[in-house]
């Protein structure tokens, strides 16, 4: 008997399709969730399933993981296409060796207390808070950090406000691993590639 198929799509290249949600509550200031467990900070993501629309991946995953309906919601925008990171190789399994994630900005027109984990069962995060638009860049895992930073820059044309908030002090240092010194911040500049 041939193994059923995963339920999320995994595409050719052993990427597993995904959606990556920036809820944002005021200009510049977003959504973080605190991974059950201690496991870090992340923003809501999660998989899309086989034959299933990205734009309703969106809303699934909106409400198995914080909770929302659309109503609770307006949606700003998305990136172009698909963002893609590998998986260290001690977090490979099967035949996916990494994401690609396709990322929406949402606002968010409700209180705080329309927030429910446990809205799927098995909750995802079990804290959060609302903090300035880069902060996610050094709060989240390592492996991930390079498609945060892709994903805010592209989605930060829909924000409505111009210019991007300068970049932290600590900025550099987490773009290039480096532990963070503390916070501070800075003019606005250009990313720099390395």
């Amino acid at each position: 008997m041939p193994p059923e198929p995963p339920i999320d799509y995994i595409d050719p290249d052993g990427y597993r399709a995904n959606v990556g949600i920036v809820l944002m509550r005021a200009p510049f200031e977003v959504f973080l969730g605190g991974r059950i467990g201690g496991r870090g900070w992340q923003f809501p993501q999660g998989g899309v399933r086989h034959g299933e629309r990205v734009e309703d991946a969106l809303f699934r995953e909106l409400h198995e993981e914080v909770g929302l309906e659309p109503a609770d919601v307006d949606v700003l925008g998305s990136t172009r296409g698909w963002l893609r990171y590998r998986l260290p190789p001690q977090n490979i399994r099967d035949r996916c060796i990494g994401q690609k994630q396709r990322w929406f900005l949402l606002r968010f027109k409700g209180e705080d207390s329309r927030f429910r984990f446990d809205a799927a069962g098995q909750p995802e995060f079990d804290g959060w808070r609302w903090v300035d638009y880069w902060t996610p860049v050094r709060e989240v895992v390592y492996f991930k950090r390079g498609v945060y930073v892709k994903a805010l820059h592209e989605l930060a044309r829909f924000v409505g406000q111009d210019p991007l908030p300068g970049y932290p002090e600590w900025w550099a240092e987490v773009i290039r691993g480096a532990k963070p010194s503390r916070p501070r911040r800075r003019r606005a500049g250009t990313l720099k590639q390395n």
